[in-house]
């Protein structure tokens, strides 16, 4: 696709502000055990014992429900205020999304708000004029060093007044072990310690991988590749090819320039899953849009 003049590929390598980086070790051994898991020992132990149906339906439901509790919970609900909606639709997105483990709302959902207010600044936590790798994963991996730390406790002042949001991120850790002991049990329940074993690797370890990738890949690819039709002021894109695996957020272009919509994909054709599932809630009267 053509790049428009502002395309983050000209400049994704410069970094004018040279910011030292601590690294944050604790993430790195996570993320790099939860990926050697996925690529290693997802497919010997399939080779060595096999998966069953019971083990792919598994992986499949825990995928959709995870990833729509970031793409409708994380993202469209507590960062944008896109709907509003029952405390227990809270509490369900709450659980799914802090399955995914991408960090608890509290801190996930400033950071976007973040993004959103610095976008290709170096402000912005996920900057994708500092490159693919950077605004993918490597951003990640740092702890921020900046002195504008206590400043940027105003983008969690909103999300701190709502006390389910603090209460999972209170306990968040208990959820993502929560997350991981669900799928065992019920492999263990289906075929014995194979079965818990195959479940914990293929509904757990691989399901996180492609949910955690899945979502990076809108911080990234969705500031690098793809169309602008409805502005150029940011890196944004719209690929709708990226909106097949992250259930409608390759809209981004669109979703940049109007944040409150509760769609991605604003046209009746667009893949939009996020979109649908919170108009059944309007359906249902179990959320409604934001005034």
């Amino acid at each position: 696709m053509a790049q428009s003049k502002s395309s983050p590929l000209a400049t994704s390598e410069s970094n004018p502000k040279e910011i030292k980086q601590i690294i944050d070790y604790p993430t790195v051994i996570v993320f790099s055990a939860v990926s050697l898991g996925a690529m290693i020992a997802v497919p010997l132990f399939g080779y060595l014992y096999g998966y069953t149906a019971f083990d792919w339906i598994l992986f499949t439901v825990l995928y959709i429900m995870t990833g729509l509790g970031i793409t409708v919970g994380y993202h469209r609900l507590f960062s944008h205020r896109s709907f509003t909606c029952k405390p227990w639709v809270e509490i369900y997105f709450l659980i799914s999304g802090g399955w995914a483990m991408e960090n608890s709302a509290l801190k996930w959902c400033s950071d976007h708000i973040r993004h959103h207010a610095k976008t290709d600044t170096d402000e912005d936590p996920y900057n994708a004029l500092r490159g693919f790798w950077w605004s993918h994963v490597l951003w990640i991996f740092h702890k921020d060093p900046s002195p504008n730390l206590q400043a940027r406790e105003k983008y969690k002042t909103a999300l701190r007044k709502n006390p389910r949001i603090m209460w999972q991120h209170n306990n968040y850790a208990l959820l993502v072990i929560s997350g991981l002991v669900f799928p065992f049990v019920l492999g263990f329940l289906n075929r014995g310690w194979i079965g818990g074993v195959a479940c914990l690797l293929l509904a757990g370890g691989l399901r996180l991988f492609l949910v955690l990738n899945s979502t990076f890949f809108i911080n990234s690819i969705c500031h690098i590749w793809g169309s602008q039709p409805y502005g150029d002021a940011n890196s944004s894109r719209d690929n709708w090819w990226i909106s097949l695996i992250t259930f409608g957020e390759g809209y981004h272009n669109y979703h940049h320039n109007f944040p409150r919509d509760y769609r991605n994909g604003p046209l009746w054709y667009n893949f939009d899953p996020s979109k649908w599932l919170i108009f059944s809630l309007f359906v249902f009267k179990q959320a409604k849009k934001a005034s």
